[in-house]
């Protein structure tokens, strides 16, 4: 780095004035529903009533608040980088300002919405190991140009270093995906990229069927339902007066409410990952600095993560209960900087898809010897007891809770047989959650799995592990089984096998952390006389 180009790292920088112009068009925007609503009522006569126009005001006024808290963020930030720390100032009233270390930041999130692409806007998000669990937020750039985001995303990552390194080899055809690089990726002769996967279309399939479908439907419906309302459509009336709802009777009519939603549903969906997904790639690139975990994707809104790699603990992959037999997974790294309760998942390095994309993948993040996959050992027969148990003793309680209503006569008796199928459905999610058990130490790395809803398996680094801790409940003192916790820094802190056998508990919790509890372990000592 100059001297020249030192001093302009040390002074400190403006947002982009574009955001004004952004913001102006936004507020525009957001009154043009109430303008047209408020001029259909008045010149077509449409009959609307403030419980109708209140949607569309509320719009208007977020969007104008919006707009002008955005232009006040933007008069009073300044950022800054120097050779050892990024900084930002923000406020009006209360000032704030904080720094970041460059040599603690775990990863570069770029990302740009509909409006910032539009006017070549882009929004970058700082990971320096935070307190994920907690929520906290990342250092937040909102909103700079283009080519700032880039600059400033060159910096952070130690791309503006002289060195250079040689480009990658492509894949072979039959690996993941093509290596082409998108154009647009930046000046390439300082960094080498290894891309692992890309999009496919048909992974939409994996995307559209979900409990959240009908959520989605849910909203979908109701923002149809109030909009129509407005100009004096009553979507309600139209919908009834579709079918003979009393012929149907309730069971057709909840089984056509249940088809309707989840048609709806699916279809927001599979749009919704289509735009979120598209032109997806997921890439590891090698600088000067070190080597970073990259994912691109979107259609109308981008984002842009970088994870530095060095920075990565772990990785788990999750499997849908319901969806195992499409071999649907979902894959997550284990890393610091990065927030868990973002609704974007930056953790995510891949969308749910197969569990063949997903595998291989892992394999070539974590090289061959990766510990995805690898045989665990089973747990023993007692953790199926204690399962069936808690599930026998949860079909207990429901049945206590309906039974003096039956017995007086307050419920009907057939209530009883829901209390019967319950019981059936819990004996049979003890069984599939005891079949997800398991554990390994492969190498450098502590495998676990377990879950029901969800099997999840962990791949946490050995080293990473904090705290391990080992626990028994009354149940499980009873039945010789054994809980153990390995704590990290990194991703949802806490990752657990339970239903140890008790007696390789401490064994196996002293191999997942090496080192950490050996002074604390009784080592065996010479066989006493006449023993």
């Amino acid at each position: 780095m100059t001297a020249e180009s030192s001093v302009e790292t040390n002074q400190w920088r403006r947002l982009s004035a574009r955001v004004i112009w952004v913001d102006l068009a936004r507020s525009v925007l957001t009154m043009l529903p109430t303008v047209v609503a408020v001029v259909a009522v008045a010149v077509f006569d449409v009959e609307a009533s403030f419980g109708t126009l209140w949607p569309l005001l509320l719009v208007a006024a977020w969007g104008t608040l919006g707009a002008i808290a955005d232009v006040i963020r933007w008069a009073f930030t300044r950022y800054r980088v120097t050779p050892t720390e990024v900084e930002r100032i923000t406020g009006l009233l209360v000032r704030r300002q904080r720094s970041v270390r460059r040599d603690r930041i775990r990863s570069v999130d770029t990302s740009a919405r509909l409006r910032h692409r539009l006017t070549g806007l882009r929004v970058v998000s700082v990971g320096a190991g935070q307190n994920n669990a907690a929520g906290e937020a990342a250092l937040d750039l909102d909103a700079l140009r283009k080519a700032d985001a880039a600059l400033l995303r060159r910096e952070l990552l130690g791309l503006d270093r002289p060195a250079a390194i040689p480009r990658a080899q492509p894949l072979p055809e039959d690996e993941a995906a093509a290596s082409e690089v998108p154009a647009g990726a930046g000046d390439e002769t300082e960094e080498s990229v290894e891309v692992f996967a890309t999009f496919r279309p048909w992974w939409v399939v994996y995307n559209m069927f979900s409990i959240w479908a009908y959520l989605t439907a849910a909203g979908l419906l109701w923002g149809a339902f109030w909009l129509t309302s407005t100009f004096g459509f009553d979507l309600w009336a139209f919908t009834t007066r579709l079918l003979d709802w009393d012929a149907l009777g309730w069971v057709g009519t909840v089984l056509i409410a249940l088809v309707a939603g989840g048609v709806v549903g699916a279809v927001g969906m599979g749009l919704s990952f289509l735009s979120s997904y598209w032109r997806f790639e997921l890439a590891r690139v090698r600088t000067p600095s070190g080597s970073y975990l990259r994912t691109r994707r979107g259609l109308f809104s981008t984002r842009e993560v970088s994870r530095d790699e060095s920075r990565m603990r772990g990785i788990t992959i999750s499997e849908p209960v319901l969806w195992r037999w499409m071999r649907m997974t979902d894959t997550q790294v284990i890393t610091t900087g990065l927030s868990i309760w973002d609704m974007e998942q930056p953790s995510s390095i891949l969308p749910r898809g197969p569990r063949s994309v997903a595998f291989r993948a892992v394999r070539q993040v974590f090289g061959e010897d990766s510990p995805i996959g690898a045989p665990l050992a089973p747990h023993p027969r007692a953790a199926l007891r204690r399962r069936l148990w808690w599930a026998t003793a949860s079909a207990l309680v429901l049945l206590g809770a309906i039974g003096y209503p039956v017995a007086v006569g307050a419920a009907p008796r057939w209530i009883l047989w829901l209390v019967l199928g319950f019981w059936v459905l819990a004996l049979l999610g003890a069984v599939i959650a005891y079949r997800a058990l398991g554990h390994a130490i492969r190498g450098e790395y502590l495998v676990v799995r377990s879950g029901l809803l969800s099997r999840a398996t962990t791949a946490l680094r050995r080293d990473a592990v904090s705290t391990i801790a080992v626990r028994q409940s009354i149940l499980q003192k009873r039945l010789g089984l054994a809980t153990v916790s390995a704590m990290t820094a990194a991703g949802w802190s806490v990752y657990e096998a339970p239903d140890v056998a008790a007696s390789d508990a401490v064994a196996f919790a002293a191999q997942a952390a090496p080192g950490l509890i050996d002074e604390f372990l009784i080592p065996p000592g010479p066989r006493a006389k006449g023993a």
